[in-house]
């Protein structure tokens, strides 16, 4: 990790950007991993009534995404995705989801992130993701 990169900075770059219009919260930066909340509104549902696949991807992939930024090797500039998946366990039609990001795998060229979300209250597996970052490096 470059510098020490902290929650609060992280939900300070989601100011006028998708995060924070989605309502994505970064709670915890660590080494190898990042946790992040999402407050279920009607505007995260599809039109079926249940939880937009769309809102429970942003929230993993905003999670790997940060936590690829925190945990870039020395001397990288930034990164991009890739590759991602996503596999849906289940859905909620309120409450808090959670998001934990964790390495797979942390390379000079690409990083590997899983992310789990579940429903706080129910501790439910909603949906299981994984994506691959390409480390972009100054020219």
């Amino acid at each position: 990790m470059q510098a020490k990169i902290t929650a609060d900075l992280f939900n300070q770059r989601s100011k006028d950007h998708l995060p924070e219009h989605m309502g994505i919260v970064i709670n915890e930066v660590g080494s190898n991993s990042l946790c992040a909340e999402l407050s279920v509104k009607k505007f995260h549902l599809a039109p079926n009534g249940y939880l937009h696949a769309g809102t429970v991807v942003t929230l993993a992939d905003t999670s790997c995404g940060y936590a690829c930024l925190a945990n870039l090797p020395e001397g990288a500039s930034n990164f991009t995705t890739i590759e991602l998946k996503s596999n849906f366990m289940g859905t909620t039609r309120e409450g808090v989801i959670d998001c934990e990001a964790k390495a797979v795998h942390l390379g000079r060229n690409t990083q590997v992130w899983d992310a789990h979300v579940t429903h706080r209250d129910t501790g439910k597996l909603l949906a299981t993701f994984r994506c691959t970052q390409m480390v972009l490096w100054p020219k």
